[in-house]
């Protein structure tokens, strides 16, 4: 064999293992990993705030005009309540003034559930916050409140009606209401949604 033809033999070998490797390169390699994405982490929601209320209102007694102020908000350091979902509220505490004409204080009280306790139910007492106090009306020696206690979400109806009395002497009564006006979306013992959007 001539040398011409053994650089020929070579050169035809050399090209056939070019070719090989080039082919194995292009051909995609399967890998059996499989890259699962990381679990991503739930964020918990914090807990709500029910609506801030703010409402004065005159109101005509023994004779004169009385100014009453309502203050609703929310009290983080009170146990959390829930709604009929689970999902997580703060208790709001409720302050109640009345300013004599003269615009001295005749009368201030901050409310919270524990006071209206002895008359909620087991459910209503652990879960419930209190709603609202309103002024129903003016009656002989007494001011007449709504007051009630119930989901904290603004779209249930779970709620107890009471009846707060504030006496001419200063003295504060609180009952169940056993009146309730069925009529109504909400109870007089909580402001309308046009009054408040957030009860």
């Amino acid at each position: 064999m001539t040398e011409k033809s053994k650089m020929r033999r070579l050169s035809i070998v050399l090209m056939a293992v070019c070719s090989l490797v080039l082919t194995s390169c292009k051909e995609k390699k399967t890998s059996t990993v499989i890259i699962a994405p990381k679990p991503v982490e739930e964020v918990k929601k914090d807990p709500s705030k029910m609506q801030e209320i703010n409402q004065d209102m005159n109101v005509e007694w023994i004779g004169k005009t009385y100014q009453v102020v309502i203050r609703r908000v929310s009290d983080e350091s009170l146990p959390m309540v829930k709604d009929e979902s689970g999902s997580k509220y703060y208790d709001n505490v409720i302050t109640l003034k009345v300013i004599r004409p003269d615009g001295t204080e005749f009368f201030s009280r901050t409310f919270k559930k524990t006071d209206f306790s002895s008359y909620l139910d087991d459910k209503t007492r652990s879960n419930g916050a209190l709603l609202g106090i309103v002024l129903d009306r003016a009656e002989g020696d007494n001011l007449i409140f709504a007051a009630s206690v119930g989901s904290p979400d603004r779209l249930s109806d779970e709620y107890i009606p009471m009846v707060l009395t504030l006496s001419r002497m200063g003295n504060v009564s609180i009952k169940k209401d056993t009146e309730l006006d069925t009529a109504s979306d909400r109870t007089e013992g909580e402001l309308t949604e046009e009054e408040d959007d957030g009860v």
